[in-house]
């Protein structure tokens, strides 16, 4: 039986092929959801080239996460095509070039704020408009909110402002977690090793990780495959794992407990 059959997921982050949320989509649609992707700016048009890569998921959704009109304009439009919403998948990360390798003291506020209002604020503001849509779920258990994670216990050489994102985002995943809760909606980081990606290239010193990740980790690590991230962000949206919330969960061959 399919995983996630007759279950609505809107997924945000697809750009091309190779990111994580475009592997968790395609995942998805194997397991029989239902799902809608999510673009805006001149990045939609690159989403709506790799959307046919993935065959029935409709029109994109404009949904530039920093600004509050966009958002209840997507929330009309997936009322309007779901009815209701089993899973929401947050792929989204933004930080300006000063926020990146530069250390801790280059970035301005004003830069360290967009990076915040986009990396981590965006899930609360996602959460909280589709939540009268996530609590009509009709899936067992409830709705699943997966948010994409990077380790946030540690400081990781050049990732700078962008790994405080991360950790204000895993912070503020538990406190959604008790507050939606009660709705039978649950919210859980999955935390991913380094893989591949059109946005791990934006990260300056990426190749660093990918010199070292895979003598760290006990199970090894490939950054070329995100195989088991999908298969994990699909265990996540479904029943499966229904009594699971408020958590962290890492897919990084276990490289993030090793001293």
């Amino acid at each position: 039986m399919a995983l996630l059959r007759d279950n609505r997921i809107l997924v945000t982050g697809v750009l091309t092929d190779d990111s994580l949320a475009f592997g968790i989509a395609k995942r998805a649609l194997e397991e029989g959801a239902t799902v809608a992707l999510s673009g805006f700016g001149r990045g939609a048009s690159i989403t709506r080239r790799t959307a046919k890569k993935l065959g029935d998921v409709g029109e994109i959704i404009e949904l530039d996460v920093t600004d509050p009109a966009q958002v209840d304009a997507a929330v009309e439009e997936v009322t309007t095509r779901f009815g209701r919403l089993d899973g929401l998948v947050h792929a989204i990360g933004y930080a300006p070039p000063s926020c990146l390798g530069e250390g801790m003291f280059a970035a301005p506020f004003s830069d360290v704020s967009i990076a915040l209002h986009a990396s981590t604020y965006s899930l609360a503001a996602l959460v909280g408009a589709f939540r009268p849509l996530l609590q009509k779920s009709e899936a067992l258990g409830g709705a699943s909110v997966v948010a994409l994670d990077f380790d946030g216990s540690r400081a990781y050489p050049l990732y700078d402002w962008m790994g405080v994102m991360k950790a204000g985002l895993e912070s503020l995943g538990r406190y959604l977690a008790r507050e939606v809760g009660p709705d039978k909606i649950r919210v859980n980081m999955l935390a991913a090793g380094p893989i591949r990606t059109m946005a791990a290239k934006s990260i300056p010193g990426f190749s660093i990780f990918e010199d070292t990740w895979s003598e760290r980790a006990p199970l090894g690590w490939d950054v070329r495959d995100a195989s088991a991230v999908a298969d994990t962000a699909v265990a996540l949206l479904s029943p499966l794992l229904r009594a699971t919330t408020a958590s962290i969960i890492h897919v990084d061959g276990g490289a993030h407990a090793m001293g």
